[in-house]
């Protein structure tokens, strides 16, 4: 795809520590089913279950994957199991106003599609609903995570923008065996993985007759090394961004430069403080790569807007 080519040309120039495994904007596909790259379905056979290319809504670009309420969907964004370190699922996400959505984390998938045998999926994460208009909980606006989606009440409970396209960000610490989810720059507190410590991919299901929902701009990347300066503390929070970037240090950062995937410099501050905060707000929607000096050394980290 031209985007995922286009950022591996930029990366090359670039110290750039967290590696995108891939760039995913939805752009290269026809319109219709997508069976193709990294997305599959629940049985790993292209069909029914397949997320659909659609032109209806886009964060970026003209085209977006849609899935709908007819109650066969099933797709799903394969991560390629990974056993070992930390890796960051990126994506626009757009609900219309009463509409609901459904996702959930799995772990091994087998031949494309989920393992378990016998097509059972093995679940790193309970059901994560946004409207769940089955709860006595459920309500437009409302998300939540539940062991079973007709449960009355949902375990842990985050709101949403209807009508909006909003971030939703997970990092997996496999090492950790657990997951963090930031939707619309909140996070949900650390949970753990509720079973084997391999991330396999994300399930995007058409879970009841009411679902209507559209995922764009989706990153899946590698984090390794975004933690650590030289022998300084460095991370940048929160990523997704709305408006502000903070980037947190143990010394006074000299430079930060921010770069847009074309490698054209769009942001340039000096800001000589430790721990400063990064203004966004004025750029558009897309991912960028900020490049942060130290006392005249340089570390590049991947930020999504």
């Amino acid at each position: 795809m031209k985007k995922i080519y286009l950022l591996a040309f930029v990366l090359g120039a670039f110290t750039f520590s967290a590696n995108a495994q891939f760039n995913d904007d939805m752009e290269s596909y026809d319109l219709g089913p997508l069976h193709e790259a990294q997305w599959s379905s629940w049985t790993g056979v292209p069909g029914a279950g397949d997320i659909i290319v659609s032109d209806e809504y886009a964060n970026s670009g003209s085209q977006s994957g849609f899935v709908s309420g007819d109650l066969v969907q099933d797709a799903l964004l394969l991560l390629d199991n990974k056993t070992t370190g930390a890796w960051q699922v990126d994506f626009k996400m757009y609900i219309p106003g009463g509409k609901s959505g459904y996702f959930n984390f799995q772990g091994q998938t087998e031949g494309g599609g989920a393992g378990g045998g016998g097509n059972a999926g093995v679940f790193l994460s309970p059901n994560l609903v946004f409207n769940n208009v089955q709860s006595t909980s459920g309500a437009p606006g409302l998300a939540g995570a539940y062991g079973n989606v007709d449960d009355p009440d949902p375990l842990y409970t985050w709101s949403y923008p209807q009508d909006f396209w909003f971030d939703v960000s997970i990092i997996f610490d496999i090492t950790n065996i657990s997951w963090t989810m930031t939707v619309d720059g909140v996070e949900i507190p650390t949970q753990p993985m509720d079973a084997a410590p391999i991330l396999g991919g994300i399930d995007f299901f058409s879970f009841d007759a009411n679902n209507e929902y559209y995922i764009d701009d989706v990153v899946f990347s590698d984090t390794a090394g975004t933690e650590d300066f030289a022998t300084d503390s460095f991370s940048v929070y929160p990523n997704p961004v709305k408006d502000i970037l903070n980037i947190s240090t143990k010394t006074a950062v000299d430079n930060v430069t921010v770069y847009d995937v074309l490698g054209k410099s769009v942001l340039v501050i000096q800001p000589d403080v430790v721990s400063p905060k990064i203004d966004m707000s004025g750029l558009a929607a897309g991912a960028y790569l900020v490049k942060v000096t130290i006392g005249g050394t340089s570390h590049t980290v991947k930020v999504i807007k």
